[in-house]
């Protein structure tokens, strides 16, 4: 009886070497993420002077998130923040603020200045689409977090 089960565990070890490797897919890598925090320094409170082009509270449009609507949070009277952890890295972005106060000079009331990312001012100006094309600005992101306009 042992000789039967040495021969079986043999055959069966002499099979299982013969078989085809399965095939393992290598893991798919995560794209790399950073924490941006956007500033925009312009009032924070409505100035009632400025006809409203239909804008709604002060907020931004990030390209990653299919320029969703993203409000931005009030930090004194002069300066808008929110911070993104989900900001790819390595490829250039896009994105959009748009303020009531600023109707007075894009009718849609983008505006493209005074916006920081992570410290960085941001200044290369670019098409974002909205009602029509809008101005934005793009950027690049580093794994640290370091921003480029």
């Amino acid at each position: 009886m042992k000789r039967v089960a040495f021969g079986l565990a043999v055959s069966v070890a002499v099979l299982m070497s013969c078989a085809e490797p399965e095939e393992v897919e290598p893991p798919t890598p995560t794209p790399a993420k950073a924490e941006v925090t956007f500033v925009y320094k312009a009032a924070t409170e409505r100035n009632f002077d400025i006809a409203d082009c239909g804008v709604g509270p002060t907020h931004i449009h990030p390209s990653w998130r299919d320029y969703e609507l993203v409000n931005f949070v009030a930090f004194g009277p002069m300066e808008w923040r929110r911070t993104f952890s989900d900001v790819p890295v390595g490829e250039r972005l896009r994105i959009r603020v748009s303020d009531a106060n600023y109707c007075d000079r894009d009718p849609n009331g983008a505006s493209t200045e005074n916006v920081f990312a992570n410290g960085v001012q941001l200044t290369n100006v670019v098409d974002t689409p909205g009602t029509g094309i809008e101005p934005g600005l793009s950027f690049l992101v580093g794994a640290d977090g370091t921003v480029t306009p």
